[in-house]
């Protein structure tokens, strides 16, 4: 029985483990989040991406309101 005598020990590390990783899945959640706002206000202010190509595309909206 000496699984039993660690066992508290083995609960707190996946708990641990898992606090971390769910800490830092929503972190990158509130990133991507505030990045596109960032990103759509510089759009709106009328900055353009330099990887945007100088041909007229679809845009993922226009595409989105297709379907």
């Amino acid at each position: 029985m000496e699984a039993a005598n660690h066992l508290p020990f083995i609960v707190a590390s996946y708990a641990a483990a898992g606090a971390v990783v769910g800490g830092l899945i929503a972190w990158v959640v509130f990133d991507f989040r505030a990045q596109r706002r960032a990103l759509a206000d510089l759009e709106m202010r009328g900055a353009v991406r330099r990887s945007a190509s100088t041909r007229p595309e679809r845009t993922l909206e226009a595409a989105k309101e297709e379907a």
